[in-house]
């Protein structure tokens, strides 16, 4: 099974950008697709972005499509989340997930989870 490490959140102002990675152990990396979620205080965790395991399919929800792209590289094990024009509505813990499914959208059935990072905007 894959072991998932996520890296690249912080304080950022409205507007400004940031890079999430998500560094991956194991050597089935490739295997898996990827997706990132992610969970405001008091909200339920949604679904931000999936990749598919080539990294030739992605799939975005509608509060980030445009503004958030997801990628994949394979010789790193590393996923990443790249957020343009981040808005306040964009803070929350952000998680990386694994699945052999690709789409996967529900993270009431994913089973492997990073530890998260935390996004903060400010307006």
């Amino acid at each position: 099974q894959v072991q998932l490490v996520e890296s690249g959140g912080g304080l950022v102002q409205a507007g400004d950008s940031l890079r999430l990675s998500c560094a991956a152990s194991g050597r089935t990396f490739s295997n898996y697709a990827m997706a990132w979620f992610r969970q405001a205080p008091g909200k339920e965790r949604e679904f931000v972005a999936t990749i598919n395991w080539s990294g030739a399919f992605k799939r975005y929800a509608d509060s980030v499509k445009g503004r958030f792209t997801a990628s994949r590289d394979t010789a790193r094990n590393t996923v990443y989340l790249q957020m343009n024009s981040l808005q306040p509505e964009d803070s929350a813990v952000y998680y990386c997930a694994a699945d052999m499914t690709y789409p996967f959208t529900d993270y009431r059935r994913v089973d492997v989870w990073g530890q998260g990072t935390l996004v903060t905007v400010s307006s």
